[in-house]
């Protein structure tokens, strides 16, 4: 027992020294990849298809001052739009990642273009900021956008 006591103070010592590696630049550089796809399948196969495949199941959106919570309710969201020929283009100009690589955000410009039910072209551009969270099996997900 006298051993246990003496053994364990110096374990304890050891493993506070021990850091796990950095994984930010790897996570940096994957979030980067991922965010690349998103707004490629959001200009080739549109922004529903694309929020959804790239949101995590418990994923939020902020949108018009509201939140939209999970999947059903992005779909829902975006069944109601009544927006015609939606674009949406944005690149970041910053990824940051965690050390711990499976959590990391981006923020960086966007441009919105549609056509409203009155025929009417409405546009604007502003400031993205997403968080990206890796998931069990490697892929990453926005959780905020």
């Amino acid at each position: 027992m006298k051993f246990l006591k003496l053994l364990l103070p110096a374990l304890l010592l050891a493993l506070a020294g021990c850091k796990a590696p950095d994984q930010s630049a790897l996570a940096e550089a994957e979030i980067a990849d991922a965010e690349a796809a998103f707004a490629k399948m959001a200009a080739e196969q549109g922004v529903p298809a694309a929020f959804l495949a790239f949101a995590a199941e418990d994923a939020v959106m902020m949108r018009n001052n509201s939140l939209v919570e999970g999947h059903d309710a992005m779909r829902a969201y975006f069944e109601k739009s009544t927006l015609d020929s939606v674009q949406l283009s944005w690149s970041p100009d910053k990824v940051v990642a965690a050390k711990s690589g499976d959590l990391g955000y981006t923020y960086g410009k966007y441009q919105f273009s549609a056509v409203d039910t009155a025929g009417q072209k409405i546009s604007s551009e502003g400031i993205f900021h997403t968080v990206w969270q890796k998931q069990p099996d490697g892929a990453w997900k926005f959780v905020w956008d």
